[in-house]
């Protein structure tokens, strides 16, 4: 017997959730291409960071905080986190079958389109990094593009953002760390395999402008909002009224407070913001 999959309505809102304030990176190119659609951000910040956790746990979070959105009636989710990504999206996708799950994945393709030196960094989590996901996407670049790929691990960097130091000395002095060697050994491309990352661009192009290098920067956020409107629009969820300013909303699990500060200053936006919490599914 097979259970009726839930009929979902083009008037809904879009879920997107992180471990944090990262997924304000997709979230504001979402805004951008698609104004007229009600958005709900969920910031797990209680739980934060997502990057040393286990995998299962992760899993569990991840589960825990669809159900949520689903009961807020959300048309789509989108996981703004590059960590629950590797983890979780195959079992969002299998307990949700009939649901546009989309998720963050680091840019290796358009970074082998883009390296003249054949050189690429990836700065990501220690998690993302040793996932299966993640692996499976490096063996499959690095054979169709001849490219090789430095892993850097930026431990600390994410808290770092979480807290709002984006440029206090020891963020910059992490970010200094992390992106030099990858310069010095010859990445002329740089992935920024985090959606915290991209809050702190000014400072990757200042290390990379000391060293007097030409390197690009490849962040994925504009290209999962096209991806998520191709979704939308195929299956008819497409908001219908185009021209008007839709609602934002945002629940955390942590501080109310910090996450109102975290949306004025990284994306000029103050959306209602509510404490909640989850009970694993």
């Amino acid at each position: 017997m097979h259970l009726a999959q839930p009929e979902y309505d083009a008037n809904s809102p879009i879920g997107i959730f992180d471990s944090g304030v990262g997924g304000l990176s997709i979230l504001r190119h979402i805004h951008a291409l698609l104004p007229h659609e009600p958005l709900l951000y969920f910031a797990d910040s209680g739980f934060a960071p997502y990057g040393e956790k286990p995998e299962a746990v992760i899993v569990e979070r991840a589960l825990s905080i669809a159900d949520f959105l689903l009961q807020q009636n959300c048309k789509a989710i989108v996981v703004a986190c590059n960590t629950a990504t590797a983890a979780a999206i195959a079992a969002l996708r299998e307990k949700y079958p009939s649901l546009n799950v989309v998720g963050v994945e680091p840019g290796l393709k358009p970074a082998v389109a883009l390296t003249k030196s054949k050189i690429v960094g990836v700065l990501a989590t220690e998690r993302t990094l040793a996932s299966d996901k993640f692996h499976a996407l490096h063996e499959q670049q690095a054979a169709s593009g001849d490219v090789r790929f430095l892993q850097q691990a930026c431990v600390g960097l994410a808290d770092q953002i979480e807290k709002g130091e984006l440029a206090s000395i020891q963020t910059v002095s992490l970010v200094r760390r992390y992106v030099e060697p990858l310069i010095t050994q010859g990445a002329d491309t740089l992935v920024l395999g985090c959606t915290h990352y991209p809050f702190v661009l000014e400072q990757i192009e200042t290390v990379i402008k000391s060293l007097q290098k030409e390197v690009s920067i490849i962040d994925t956020g504009a290209a999962v909002a096209r991806h998520l409107q191709r979704l939308l629009e195929k299956s008819h969820l497409y908001h219908p009224i185009a021209n008007k300013q839709a609602p934002l909303t945002a629940f955390t699990t942590g501080s109310h407070s910090s996450l109102r500060s975290a949306f004025k200053v990284l994306l000029g936006l103050a959306p209602e913001v509510s404490e909640v919490s989850v009970a694993p599914t």
